[in-house]
């Protein structure tokens, strides 16, 4: 007679970890359906492509990290200019000082853009990080992070002008070239009408696809 087969114990496998991307910690956002980053530098056209991703993209499920690249080699404002006058050569407890200040400045802003999301219910996690490389830490913290989609105002992050159909400038241009996820550019205009969003979002989120953004056509968004 053969001895019954003992059922196999339940095993947990953790994904492996390493020093470039540490396991995760339990957030407001662990759990979430999607993952979604919206990229903000804490001007007003990053504040309209929060309430933009709270009224046209984001559904119940999602979760949202507030993505924030602090430039270290110069202190920068909210328009991404030089937050106050340059001192020539500061002594480092002035140095010091100007970095602390900008910090609470950074903070008590990204918890101003955050209030959409407040009001909407919708959870979400402010990440600052600071970097000399705007560009490339985005959509390394973005790889990193473990998010699916990347929402981002494009003025703030050197859009230019031209007549007719928009242009995305060198940061918003650079995430979409080279973000592992889809990226949804928002173009807020200067007249208080329409809003433009430029397809830049790249193919479906099962299988992103990298366009030039110069591809695409502009998508018309009601300016709520």
């Amino acid at each position: 007679m053969k001895r019954p087969v003992p059922p196999l114990s339940t095993v947990r496998a953790d994904p492996p970890s390493s020093p470039r991307y540490p396991p995760p910690v339990t957030t407001p956002t662990t759990g979430a359906q999607r993952r979604i980053a919206i990229a903000v530098d804490l001007s007003d056209e990053s504040a309209f492509a929060v309430q933009w991703a709270v009224q046209n993209y984001l559904r119940p499920g999602d979760a949202v990290i507030l993505l924030h690249i602090q430039l270290t080699s110069v202190l920068y404002g909210a328009d991404w200019g030089h937050a106050m006058d340059v001192v020539e050569n500061p002594s480092k407890e002035t140095r010091q000082k100007l970095e602390d200040d900008f910090d609470n400045f950074t903070t008590t802003k990204a918890n101003t853009l955050s209030q959409p999301l407040v009001e909407a219910n919708i959870p979400f996690k402010i990440h600052i990080v600071k970097d000399h490389d705007l560009k490339e830490r985005l959509c390394l913290e973005v790889e990193r992070l473990g998010l699916c989609v990347m929402i981002m105002g494009s003025r703030g992050f050197g859009a230019t002008k031209r007549k007719g159909k928009g242009r995305l400038g060198s940061v918003s241009d650079y995430c979409v070239r080279h973000c592992v996820c889809p990226v949804v550019v928002v173009r807020y205009s200067d007249e208080d009408v329409d809003a433009e969003v430029d397809s830049a979002k790249k193919g479906s989120e099962e299988e992103p696809v990298f366009h030039d953004a110069d591809d695409h056509d502009p998508k018309e968004v009601s300016n709520k």
